[in-house]
């Protein structure tokens, strides 16, 4: 079957920029160990939003003062740090990412979930995949309530989390 866009309009689409809601969220329970995640992930909620901040991991250089030189210290590599990431805007069809937040505020044990964060182009293809390790809610704050407004369900989430990766791009 023929592809009904033109060779200038799919690269158009290429370099055409990321619109709103095309940061999709997938939440994730992972099994302990070394089982392969394919197998073993249990999917706990989806949704899409429009903002994603906070993608970071800084690395905290050791100095060492090293006897003898005067010119300089010798840097090596330290421990590294993850930014808060705080999800804005967004969607979802069931109240999972309340009530994992409400389990942690209220001292019950929640689990740390495996977050997916895919940025999709104007073809809805995945563009950039990040994964958060061990992501826990820290904030949830709803969406003003206001009848002539059109605002969306969460307005913010704030995910504190252990570890940040870029993954491949499936397909790609």
């Amino acid at each position: 079957m023929a592809d009904p866009l033109s060779r200038e309009a799919k690269e158009r689409l290429d370099y055409a920029p990321l619109h709103v809601f095309r940061f999709h969220v997938s939440f994730r329970k992972q099994a302990l160990g070394h089982v392969p995640a394919s197998t073993t992930d249990v999917p706990i909620c989806q949704g899409a939003f429009s903002e994603c901040t906070g993608l970071e991991a800084t690395m905290e250089p050791k100095v060492i003062k090293v006897g003898g030189s005067n010119y300089g210290a010798a840097q090596r590599a330290g421990p590294v740090s993850f930014a808060t990431v705080v999800l804005k805007r967004g969607m979802t069809q069931t109240r999972d990412l309340w009530n994992w937040f409400s389990m942690v505020g209220g001292g019950a044990y929640a689990y740390r979930l495996m977050v997916e964060i895919e940025m999709r182009n104007a073809r809805d293809e995945a563009v950039v995949r990040w994964a958060l390790r061990r992501a826990l809610p820290v904030k949830f704050k709803a969406a003003d309530l206001n009848a002539k407004g059109n605002e969306v369900g969460i307005e913010e989430l704030h995910l504190a989390h252990e570890g940040l990766v870029l993954l491949p791009v499936s397909g790609g």
